[in-house]
């Protein structure tokens, strides 16, 4: 019987009644996800409508690196049922035996973007990384603009995150976007080399980026989409950036009932007016194919997911970075000793 069915069916029943006794037993269900505006975005957008229909409570947690929730599988001592990976640190994930498959056909999500249905993680926020800059600063048109600090004079932030850097130090190079991969990985850090003079900043945390422009540290940075396009004195560009998706994940051991609660919270996730919800919150949007509409029109622009965007991006290789995610950060370690 399908959810909805379900639901209509029972109304005149306290909601606790139709739910499996198995389920009926979970009274919080706990979650380790990114924190901030994101972790706010999950509340607001999934968590409230998953209690108001299951009586169970969303506990959230944070941050997740990938050493706790290695930690508490390879220790049995498991304390939540859901965790957020990046699509690379899921693979990662995966081939350690952490994360438990979802099953699909019990979550019977709404319409998601094919990527987003993965069979290990429900793909439920893209996020973009691409340039940021100062409102009033020369606006670059793309990554070779970037990297010209002669005609774009000013300091640079990047992340110390190889993934992020390096695919852009190649595009500045003048590699297709369709080429990137695999990664010139020489070739990326001796461009990023070429101008380590006005690379002032490596940052670890999203909010730093917006900061340092905001204060007028740097002129132009590498950032996180959501956390540059709803700030007024700030500006960012889809064109050439990377499109990613953050997942949800079933920690490996977690409790039957549990697993089955989550699907509930899996399924909320797929409905447009909830992705609709998480994205007043942060400016990052979820995997339904019916979301754009739903979206205040007068900022739709802002997205990473509006169609005109989408179109303007890469997806980041995850399958690659889980193959010399290792090797390739030694590299990265090397380089930052040159700065």
């Amino acid at each position: 019987m399908k959810r909805r069915t379900l639901i209509a069916g029972a109304s005149a029943l306290p909601l606790v009644s139709i739910i499996r006794p198995g389920i009926a037993q979970v009274r919080e269900l706990r979650m380790i996800e990114a924190g901030g505006k994101s972790g706010e975005s999950i509340e607001v957008g999934y968590g409230n409508p998953f209690t108001a229909k299951t009586g169970i409570k969303l506990v959230r947690e944070s941050p997740g690196p990938l050493g706790k929730l290695r930690a508490m599988v390879e220790s049995g001592k498991i304390t939540a049922a859901m965790f957020e990976l990046g699509s690379g640190t899921l693979l990662h994930a995966k081939s350690l035996n952490l994360i438990e498959k979802l099953d699909w056909a019990a979550i019977n999500p709404q319409p998601m973007f094919p990527e987003a249905k993965n069979e290990y993680g429900f793909g439920y926020q893209y996020y973009s990384t691409g340039m940021a800059w100062r409102k009033g600063a020369k606006a670059p048109q793309n990554w070779a603009d970037f990297f010209n600090t002669k005609d774009f004079p000013g300091k640079r932030a990047i992340p110390d995150y190889h993934q992020y850097a390096i695919p852009f130090a190649l595009l500045a190079e003048g590699v297709p976007l369709d080429k990137l991969f695999p990664l010139d990985i020489d070739r990326g850090l001796k461009k990023l080399l070429s101008i380590r003079r006005d690379i002032s900043v490596l940052w670890k945390a999203g909010a730093q980026a917006p900061q340092l422009l905001k204060d007028n540290e740097v002129q132009y940075s590498i950032a996180w989409s959501g956390r540059i396009v709803e700030e007024p004195t700030l500006e960012f560009s889809y064109s050439q950036a990377m499109a990613d998706l953050s997942y949800i994940c079933t920690i490996k051991g977690a409790p039957k009932a549990e697993q089955e609660a989550a699907a509930k919270l899996y399924y909320e996730m797929s409905v447009p007016e909830n992705q609709a919800k998480a994205a007043a919150v942060i400016a990052y949007t979820g995997p339904s194919p019916n979301l754009d509409a739903l979206l205040p029109q007068d900022k739709l622009h802002l997205y990473p997911t509006a169609s005109a965007n989408k179109a303007k991006q890469f997806v980041n290789d995850a399958e690659y970075w889980a193959k010399y995610g290792e090797e390739v950060n030694k590299k990265w370690e090397e380089f930052k000793l040159s700065l």
